[in-house]
């Protein structure tokens, strides 16, 4: 299995950025944790009930973050995938619920519904025919039916293509399935979470920065260790590039390197995932820490903010 493991973002205001992902959009919380590198802030991640691979998008809530902005090098839109029926369930929700959103476009030949968070990220739902036989899961308040199925995939802003397009194919088994003006499409085999990433080439736009809104890196999936390590070794091979050592982030392991266009990419490991240290049933209610950090959780969760609810 290939694709996108994970997408990992800026945000602002904790509170605010808890509630809107999951109440507004109804996903899962799976994960409360803390940024490993900065442990006095949380590490949020959502996604569907039991936090699978290319379903997951994490944060890290820096209250008072300044804007980022987009631009080339950066993840342009992030987008989920709903059956196609839903778009107009998720239309009226939106309009409702306030949340700034875009008239419906085709893009390959499938219907888009952009629409962005309360920090400014560009996000846009993609209706995709079959997926509502997949399974969906309810908050109480967006119905099974409509929910998010996860990721459909990205879209990255690059002076040039070729070069993040020679790493998609060789290492991560993408391969380009079709062109829209300066859109490249790459899809990995199949039709599973997080199997598109979309190249939009914009040589001399202005390049962007990284801030409230933005997105920090992207995770490729990797079944293993093993498989991890072949990929690594293709980036300093065939590529040039020069991966990190393996950093383990307790759900998963994971490596880091820079990709050509500019954007900070990840491969992380299927294994051993979000039930690793708490049931499925309650994913999500309790702080976790890694054990390292163990032994400083009353300092720790002094200084996090409480969040207004939790979610089980």
């Amino acid at each position: 299995m290939s694709g996108l493991h994970h997408v990992t973002a800026i945000a602002g205001d904790p509170i605010r950025n808890f509630g809107f992902y999951t109440r507004d959009l109804g996903l899962r919380f799976v994960k409360k944790t803390v940024n490993f590198d900065d442990p006095g802030t949380y590490h949020f991640y959502y996604g569907d009930e039991t936090g699978r691979p290319g379903t997951i998008l994490t944060f890290f809530p820096w209250a008072g973050a300044s804007p980022g902005r987009r631009g080339v090098g950066e993840t342009h839109q992030t987008a989920f995938r709903v059956p196609q029926r839903s778009l107009g369930y998720w239309t009226q929700r939106f309009t409702e619920k306030g949340i700034a959103y875009e008239a419906l476009e085709k893009r390959f030949g499938e219907s888009v519904l952009p629409f962005t968070d309360p920090d400014g990220m560009a996000l846009a739902l993609v209706g995709v025919p079959g997926a509502e036989n997949e399974p969906g899961w309810s908050n109480g308040d967006v119905p099974a039916e409509h929910a998010i199925r996860g990721f459909h995939g990205v879209t990255l802003l690059l002076d040039s293509a070729v070069k993040t397009a020679a790493v998609l194919t060789d290492v991560f088994g993408f391969k380009e399935t079709g062109r829209e003006g300066s859109v490249i499409r790459f899809k990995a085999p199949g039709d599973a979470e997080g199997s598109v990433v979309d190249i939009y080439e914009a040589k001399g736009f202005l390049r962007g920065h990284q801030g409230g809104g933005s997105v920090h890196h992207i995770a490729f999936r990797a079944v293993d260790d093993a498989e991890q390590g072949k990929m690594a070794q293709k980036l300093v091979s065939n590529h040039g590039l020069h991966p990190t050592e393996q950093r383990d982030r307790n759900y998963f392991r994971s490596v880091y390197f820079r990709e050509p266009g500019g954007v900070l990419f990840e491969i992380a490991t299927d294994i051993p995932g979000f039930a690793v240290d708490e049931p499925v049933a309650t994913l999500g209610r309790d702080l976790k820490l890694p054990s390292f950090l163990e032994q400083h959780r009353k300092q720790i969760e002094g200084v996090l903010p409480n969040l207004e609810e939790t979610v089980s």
